[in-house]
């Protein structure tokens, strides 16, 4: 099925540039060492001021020292006099003064994404800052994008006690949402229960997203990487549900594999790095090519492949085929919208809405106009064949990932563009070719570019992924490439072929 052709994508950073403006943790389970680990867990180049040093380990903090503001001054300039900051994260203030000042560079600076962490409340319930440091973070909640309190600190940002129940914690959050005009990350890690909700709450909506209580001792900085990683991924996705749910199942997963890092004696820390086994992995595109090598043996061997290259196909066989893809298109199209609403950044957008557009108003074109001029009216249903390969991309678009939908439309863009690059060679003078239209569409320079960033796509996606979704694209690939090679042999170039879309239909074998 000839996809769709791309214009050249938009240059754009290899990485995400997120700043942690925050406290040290010697240990490396808070604070600013947390901050960059989920960076990196996240994909993106992470940076760092420091606002304070602070001595703690698994077992509580024991002094804290605070620059003078001054130095934290040239720190925050010195960063953004050089360096663009796609994302901010802000954590442990400590003081009035530096409160104050991180607020007037978020005023002269305005970075595009704000995240802030208002530590205010040791887990223990001891307050962390004293009246002039509260009133100064509540003030600077009006520079901030996303704020992410836990309970009691949401209480102290609204002078109120902390909400007993999960009910009065959202009426708090909406409550907060609407006077500062900010996006509420609602954590509901100290309620009671088997279950660990959160929400992302604003001035108009509410978004739980539930999870299960991990029974572990590995609790030590989750509020800072969590934070850190909503700050890395929002640049790239959509909107804040999608970056929150995904940081919420990474950091899941990092809570559970904690315990097993053996780092303190006390409440150890996170493992940020637990889904490591995709860090230094080869790009997705070459895993996945070398998965399905059988397959794309398989097609040059197909009947219908080698009829359609050396122009001994028949005409009724090939306009049967051209109907089936037509219907496969129509389909394929609303599953690259999907990729596009998944999208975490207006380029990848706007290459799958390109995509989507460009399967219903000049592929389902060219086959009409193949169709009509000859004479036929073909308006019958999908075969089984093509059934079960829509049904399967359909499936993914509706369950899966963003990255796993990439993978899964892939093959339709690559995997074609493989056949019939050797399908165009074998072909000779197009012009003489019965089927020359068609197959010229291999050749477009706009299909192969379209194929690269398709795959350089998928790739990217795969960078920020943990291990069992990057086996649940290569999964979903491998379907797909199957589904493939199934819709090229549906048609039986070798049998008189059948009369008509229903005969297809009931003809068409299940896919593989």
């Amino acid at each position: 099925m000839p996809g769709p052709t791309a214009s050249p994508a938009r240059v754009r950073p290899a990485r995400v540039r997120v700043l942690s403006v925050a406290g040290t943790d010697p240990t490396g389970g808070a604070g600013i060492h947390a901050d960059l680990k989920s960076f990196a867990a996240h994909g993106a180049y992470g940076m760092a001021v420091v606002t304070a040093l602070v001595a703690q380990n698994t077992h509580g903090v024991r002094a804290v020292h605070v620059p003078d503001v001054a130095f934290l001054r040239a720190q925050l300039d010195a960063v953004s006099d050089d360096v663009t900051v796609d994302a901010v994260k802000i954590g442990m203030l400590g003081t009035r003064a530096v409160a104050d000042e991180v607020a007037a560079w978020l005023a002269r600076t305005r970075p595009p994404v704000v995240v802030l962490d208002p530590v205010m409340v040791a887990t223990s319930g001891d307050r962390l800052l004293d009246r002039d440091a509260e009133e100064a973070v509540r003030r600077l909640v009006a520079h901030a994008d996303l704020v992410t309190p836990n309970l009691p600190e949401l209480g102290v940002l609204l002078g109120e006690p902390a909400a007993r129940t999960w009910r009065a914690a959202v009426d708090q959050a909406r409550r907060l949402a609407r006077a500062s005009a900010v996006t509420v990350l609602l954590k509901g890690g100290h309620l009671d229960g088997d279950a660990s909700p959160d929400a992302v709450v604003d001035a108009t909506t509410v978004v739980e997203l539930d999870a299960v209580r991990v029974a572990t001792t590995a609790t030590h900085g989750t509020g800072c990487s969590l934070s850190a990683a909503v700050a890395a991924l929002r640049p790239r996705r959509p909107d804040w549900v999608t970056a929150v749910r995904e940081a919420k199942a990474w950091l899941t997963g990092a809570i559970a594999a904690g315990e097993a890092l053996a780092v303190g004696s006390g409440r150890g820390p996170v493992d940020h790095l637990h889904h490591a086994a995709t860090l230094g992995a080869p790009p997705f595109g070459d895993e996945a090519w070398d998965a399905v090598a059988d397959v794309r043996a398989a097609c040059d061997d197909l009947p219908f492949v080698r009829a359609l290259a050396d122009g001994t196909l028949r005409t009724d066989a090939f306009e049967a085929y051209l109907h089936q893809d037509a219907l496969y298109l129509a389909a394929y199209s609303r599953v690259l919208a999907r990729a596009s609403e998944l999208a975490p950044d207006g380029a990848a957008q706007a290459f799958w809405a390109r995509g989507a557009s460009r399967c219903l108003d000049v592929e389902a074109e060219l086959h009409r106009d193949r169709l009509d001029r000859a004479g036929r009216a073909w308006g019958g249903p999908a075969s089984a064949v093509t059934t079960g390969y829509t049904d399967h991309l359909l499936a993914v678009g509706a369950r899966g990932s963003y990255a796993e939908l990439t993978a899964a439309v892939l093959p339709c863009y690559w995997l074609y563009a493989d056949i019939g690059a050797r399908v165009l060679a074998r072909a000779g003078d197009l012009g003489a070719h019965p089927y020359g239209d068609w197959i010229g569409t291999y050749g477009d320079p706009g299909f192969a570019a379209a194929a690269d960033e398709a795959r350089r796509l998928t790739d990217e996606a795969a960078r920020e992924v943990g291990a069992a979704t990057r086996a649940r694209m290569l999964a979903a690939f491998v379907r797909s490439c199957e589904h493939e090679v199934a819709f090229f042999d549906q048609v039986d170039a070798a049998a008189p072929a059948p009369r008509g879309p229903a005969a297809l239909a009931a003809a068409g074998r299940a896919a593989p």
